[in-house]
Formats: structure tokens, C-alpha cells, sequence
């Protein structure tokens, strides 16, 4: 006997996740309740197993010192973390993080905030490394060899608030309404092929960079074999890592600007630059060549921040939602347009990025 048709009619949404991200672009203040606002609207694209928030000028009286945002599952990860952080910084101030008691956030580990500077002469084996390099290397060290210590966030003035849960959740869990920054990212996880767990939500970061992202990132085994020849650790056993720290190579070490970076991870097909003329042929056809092993495979849309920027983006064949609005001096990035809509009615313009084409949106000095 056939099934009836009832039993089948079960529309699975394969899009996954939700991001969110907003920048003002004169550096005004925006509070924690429109970032949790618009994931909230977006609640039924995770499964509570991930949400996470970054933010940026959060921290204007240490500026112009290092935040390393740690999380430890329990006393011994936060001795030893705190021996090595000593060890290699002048550590200045540090404190918990400040969260709240939350009912949908059962034994979550435990966090602290350490504002560090690289010390002048150093007297370790990372003495040799320019200052960027070094934070780079003691978050590896770190992430490698205090058992249960993972650092969430190092960079300046900014910081990153993730965990299992709904990001909701995570935002009461941190407090989050508490703060205001110019730029937020916001995730809500349906993981896949990877595990739910505290150091595998998103944003995933090094310095002050940040990513968050839906999708996956088929590609993971050549990225991570990769970056390992370039000395970056993969230890969050989630595949949206490789992005953060690709952002970091192709961009801070190689000097390639946020277009280039873009066209590394979303390259045109080759049978498009064999349609182009002159320059972009060649331009195209060596950083495929170049970076070949950096090209993210998949369906993604990803958004990256650092203190200065936002950017979307799409993979080649736009199999992940992105839409990009604008009011007045903000710019959205979105899953969805009732997120953003949620949080602004009225908007200027709202439109669909291209596949593979970035979006960036600079801060005005």
C-alpha cells in the first residue's frame, strides 16, 4: 500500500544558518538590542546548538591594548591559560566576563578578559616575530596546549560572545544589551557536518578579525593543510576556522586588499577568465594559481568584519541568502530581510549582492 502523500510532505530548508551584521559608518553607537533583536527574528534557521555575536568599539578606555577573550571549562584551563598569557604579555587588567544566570544555558564554561600588550623585548621564542605575528602565535600556543582553554577573541577594542545555544540565548547569557558597538555580527548555527560545541560556534576570529558564516565549506581538508604550512592551527574542529585565518594570511601577511581576498575565496570559473581580456585574464589566472588551496569550496555566504570595515559575500553560484540594505548612515547584511526589517522599518535601499561579488562598507574617517 502507498504511503499517503502526508507523510512526505516535509519541506526541509537547506539554506541553514542565520547572519546578521550592521555597521555605522561615522562610528556611531549601536546597541546590543538590534543585533539580538534581528537574530531573534531569524530563531527558526538554528537548532540551539550555536549562536555568537562580534562586536567592535566595545572597549574604548584599553583601545590600544590586545583583549583576549578566553574561555575555560574549568579552574586548571584558566591557571594555565593565565601562566602562559603572563608569560608571554604585560597583562594589565583582567576580569570575568560578566554574564547572567540563564536557564536555557545549562553548565556553560567560564570566561575571563585579559588586556595585553606584547612586551618590549621579549624573552621567549617569539621574541623574533613582528607584534601581529606574535599575538598570532600565542593564540595558537594556546589553543594547542592548555587542555580545555580556547581563546575566543584577540583583538583590539573589539570582542566576540559565542556558545551552544540560540543567539538569543548566548545575548542574555553575556549580557549583551549591556554594550554598544559601530559594528555587530550576529549567528545563529544549524550545524551539519561538524559538532555543536562552545569553541565551534561562530564568530570565529583571530586579531581583529571576524567571521561568521552559513554555509560549508567543502574545501576544509586543503584549506587546513594549507594554513598549517603557514603556521595557523585549526583546533575548533568546525570548518568556518579556515576562513578567519585565510582572512589573516591573504590579507595582513600578503597584502592583498579585501577585493582580492574576496576573488581568492569566490574565484571566477575558469571558463569565464578565459573569456577576459588582457590584465584581469592574467590578474585571475595567477591568483588561481597562487592560491588555488585557499579557494573556499561550497555554498557560503560569509560576513567579515575588522575595525574598520564589514564585508558580505556569496559563493560563485549564490546557493546561500544575502541581501545588503542601507539607511541613512547603516548598512545591514542580512539572511533575511525581516531581520533587518524587524530592527528598521524604513530603509533606503535593499538589494541582492551578486554571486561571488563582495560587498565592503568602509567606516569614513
Amino acid at each position: 500500500m502507498k504511503a499517503p502523500d502526508r507523510y512526505y510532505d516535509f519541506q526541509k530548508d537547506i539554506s541553514g544558518c542565520g547572519i546578521f551584521g550592521v555597521i555605522h559608518k561615522k562610528r556611531g553607537l549601536i546597541p546590543g538590542d538590534m543585533p539580538i533583536q534581528a537574530m531573534t527574528c531569524m530563531h527558526d534557521r538554528g537548532n540551539g546548538l550555536g549562536g555568537g555575536f562580534a562586536a567592535y568599539g566595545i572597549y574604548p578606555d584599553h583601545a590600544d591594548k590586545y583583549c583576549f577573550h578566553m574561555m575555560c571549562d574549568d579552574d586548571a584551563a584558566i591557571k594555565g591559560s593565565e601562566e602562559m598569557i603572563k608569560k608571554y604579555f604585560d597583562l594589565h587588567f583582567y576580569e570575568p566576563i560578566p554574564t547572567r544566570r540563564t536557564l536555557a544555558i545549562p553548565n556553560p564554561p567560564k570566561f575571563n578578559r585579559y588586556f595585553v600588550t606584547v612586551p618590549e623585548k621579549p624573552e621567549n621564542e617569539f621574541r623574533e616575530l613582528p607584534e601581529e605575528d606574535y599575538i598570532v602565535a600565542v593564540v595558537m600556543k594556546i589553543n594547542t596546549y592548555v587542555a580545555g582553554a580556547f581563546v575566543v577573541s584577540s583583538g583590539k577594542n573589539m570582542g566576540a560572545f559565542k556558545g551552544v545555544g540560540f543567539p538569543e540565548d548566548i545575548a542574555d547569557f553575556f549580557r549583551l544589551e549591556e554594550y554598544a558597538a559601530y559594528i555587530w555580527t550576529g549567528h545563529n548555527r544549524f550545524p551539519t557536518n561538524t559538532p555543536g560545541w562552545w569553541g565551534g560556534a561562530h564568530p570565529f576570529t583571530i586579531l581583529n578579525w571576524s567571521i561568521v558564516h552559513n554555509g560549508e565549506i567543502s574545501s576544509y581538508g586543503i584549506n587546513r593543510r594549507y594554513l598549517c604550512e603557514h603556521d595557523y592551527l585549526c583546533t575548533m574542529m568546525t570548518d568556518t576556522e579556515v576562513v578567519a585565518y585565510e582572512l589573516d594570511m591573504l590579507i595582513r601577511k600578503h597584502g592583498l586588499t579585501w577585493e582580492l581576498a574576496a576573488k581568492v575565496f569566490a574565484p571566477p570559473f575558469w571558463d569565464e577568465i578565459e573569456r577576459m581580456d588582457g590584465e584581469d585574464k592574467e590578474l585571475y589566472t595567477t591568483l588561481r594559481a597562487t592560491y588555488g588551496p585557499a579557494m573556499l569550496n561550497g555554498p557560503f555566504a560569509i560576513l567579515v568584519a575588522d575595525n574598520n570595515r564589514l564585508m558580505g559575500l556569496n559563493d560563485r553560484i549564490k546557493l546561500r541568502p544575502l541581501l545588503v540594505a542601507e539607511k541613512d548612515d547603516m548598512v545591514f547584511m542580512s539572511s533575511e530581510e525581516s531581520a533587518v526589517r524587524d530592527v528598521c522599518p524604513e530603509l533606503d535601499r535593499v538589494w541582492m549582492p551578486k554571486a561571488g561579488e563582495p560587498v565592503i562598507v568602509d567606516l569614513e574617517d
